[in-house]
């Protein structure tokens, strides 16, 4: 028996087709296996494939993340994706509750063409960074090297954002350098009128080389930037080459928001 599954393809953290970070969201009517939707998402082959299925109490849906290689246990763009969908097929809808994983409830908001989405706060910790990752990557030096846990990601901070926009790793080496972290995002103060900061994500570990615009990642820099620019709202910039925005708020300790557009590019069905 053939199941069909309603597919999309979602460009967020952009106003433009075509830029921004992909991601699928497929909307389940029934449960699925890990290995169905590990292997959708290597079908689909975007860096994230959200799954989505209405949960019992009104606008509360589950939702699981998958690069074409793994689980991923909290993703931004893609929880942006699925957002722009759910908005768009119930016109009556403003807020949504995602359940994901680690049973985090993250809350979505419509304000017109801009959506919401409510995050955790995750602090950083020191961290040497490997000299052979540092060569991989083409960085000759560093201003601060830090650490998130719950994401698994090695932070590297970067004097100045024009060497962050000229980066170009080599992935097998990078892939060599480390053995036991999903990714490096590094980052540094923008030089872009109406920007406070920039970031490009490197997973080739976990995921693709390159995610495009990554909102996950703010979980972490949000506070790393707040503090060190002493600012509580921020404008961040991913600097790869489709290029993405999103405005980011501490809003307490434990709470962020960042907000952003998306565009759907592509409605289908999906037949397995």
């Amino acid at each position: 028996m053939i199941t069909k599954i309603e597919t999309y393809i979602v460009d967020s953290f952009t106003d433009k087709p075509f830029k921004g970070n992909p991601a699928g969201v497929c909307i389940l009517k029934q449960k699925l296996t890990v290995e169905k939707m590990q292997s959708i998402a290597k079908e689909l082959s975007l860096s994230e494939t959200a799954f989505i299925t209405l949960l019992e109490e009104k606008n509360k849906y589950s939702i699981r993340y998958f690069s074409p290689i793994m689980e991923i246990p909290l993703c931004g763009h893609a929880t942006l994706a699925s957002s722009k969908v759910l908005f768009e097929t119930y016109n009556a809808l403003d807020k949504i509750h995602f359940k994901n994983i680690q049973n985090l409830d993250l809350i979505i908001s419509k304000h017109g063409e801009t959506i919401e989405m409510e995050f955790p706060v995750y602090d950083t910790i020191p961290q040497n960074a490997p000299k052979a990752l540092l060569n991989a990557l083409g960085i000759k030096k560093i201003s601060n090297s830090e650490y998130n846990k719950e994401t698994n990601i090695l932070l590297l901070e970067i004097e100045n954002s024009e060497i962050l926009n000229n980066l170009s790793p080599d992935f097998e080496k990078l892939k060599s350098s480390h053995n036991s972290i999903n990714g490096v995002l590094v980052t540094a103060i923008s030089q872009r009128d109406g920007y406070d900061f920039e970031s490009r994500y490197f997973w080739p570990w976990s995921g693709t080389n390159e995610d495009p615009v990554t909102g996950g990642t703010h979980t972490f820099l949000t506070k790393y930037w707040s503090t060190r620019l002493n600012k509580n709202k921020m404008n961040s910039f991913q600097c790869s080459k489709r290029t993405g925005f999103m405005e980011v708020e501490l809003i307490s300790n434990d709470k962020l928001t960042i907000k952003s557009q998306a565009q759907i590019v592509l409605k289908g069905e999906l037949r397995i």
